[in-house]
């Protein structure tokens, strides 16, 4: 899994006590003056809120066909991104395509984000056998590269939204679960959790009130970089037909389906590859913020 590797920026605010609210008072003033950030949470905002309000926003029914208007080019009227191969609105699909593409980019994450957090915040802190146990199994899946893992395991459980969820959330929980479990060494070693462990504090003490906070900060900064990589793989798994099954609208589906007319109608065949890198990008460039912003150093 190297394309998800975890880096020494991702783990960066351990070591300390636990963030005050001043720390993220501090991090969301950084953020607001970061004009990237704020153009890339902008234009998420955007897509998000037309996903959200897409009944009323479509121009027409994403699932209407008409043969004697397949794949009108951009700017036709009354289709301003031009159809599909069965005449559908392109622009209609596409927000109503937001839905599903935004859903599997972000559930995935969040799922693994709370399951890895958990198996690492356990392994770091127990140690020894537990510790053991927990992260050769992880391990296992470092073996494979992301996007054969996740081809594989949906392949295997077939297509469909919660497969394609499982199959991804299998992917990034070991690269989550090694960030919290190295952020909780760090912690479990330091001297004021060794002090509240001497002066009779119980385990889940500790790890509320200690490891918990310092871990949560890092896996957030990480697990938001994933979100980009969930939308592309989820993208790539429904054109390879592995994912959303037609007729719902998806970008990735979008994609393999207008790919036969690239030809004919070049344009409306890019759209959709189009929106899966803008809103990839933004994830990730917003990604990057967030950590800049969280970086004690700067």
């Amino acid at each position: 899994m190297s394309d998800v590797a975890t880096t020494k920026a991702d783990i960066a605010i351990v070591g300390r006590r636990p963030p005050s609210r001043s720390f993220w008072n501090n991090v969301g003033r950084r953020i607001v003056r970061d004009r990237v950030t704020m153009i890339c949470a902008a234009i998420i905002l955007a897509i998000v809120l037309a996903a959200l309000f897409a009944p009323y926003v479509a121009p027409a029914d994403p699932y209407r066909t008409s043969m004697a208007r397949r794949l009108l080019p951009v700017g036709a009227p009354g289709h301003l991104l031009g159809t599909d191969e069965l005449g559908r609105d392109i622009l209609s699909r596409l927000i109503y395509g937001a839905r599903l593409s935004l859903v599997m980019g972000m559930a995935p994450v969040v799922i693994a984000t709370l399951v890895g957090g958990l198996l690492g915040v356990v392994a770091g802190y127990a140690g020894g056998f537990k510790n053991m146990v927990i992260m050769r199994v992880i391990d296992i899946f470092y073996a494979f590269p992301s996007v054969l893992l996740a081809v594989a395991i949906a392949g295997v459980l077939g297509a469909g939204v919660g497969n394609t969820i499982f199959s991804l959330v299998l992917v990034f929980v070991p690269s989550l679960a090694r960030v919290a479990e190295s952020i909780t060494i760090q912690i479990r070693n330091q001297d004021y959790v060794e002090a509240a462990l001497a002066t009779g504090a119980s385990d889940w003490s500790v790890v509320r009130h200690h490891i918990i906070p310092n871990v949560t900060g890092p896996i957030i900064s990480y697990a938001s970089s994933l979100i980009s990589v969930s939308i592309v793989l989820a993208s790539g798994l429904s054109f390879l037909g592995l994912g959303i099954t037609p007729p719902e609208p998806e970008w990735g589906l979008m994609l393999n389906a207008l790919r036969q007319a690239i030809y004919v109608a070049p344009m409306n065949a890019v759209i959709p590859g189009l929106m899966i890198f803008v809103t990839s990008m933004c994830f990730n460039l917003m990604s990057e913020g967030l950590r800049a912003a969280m970086d004690v150093k700067q």
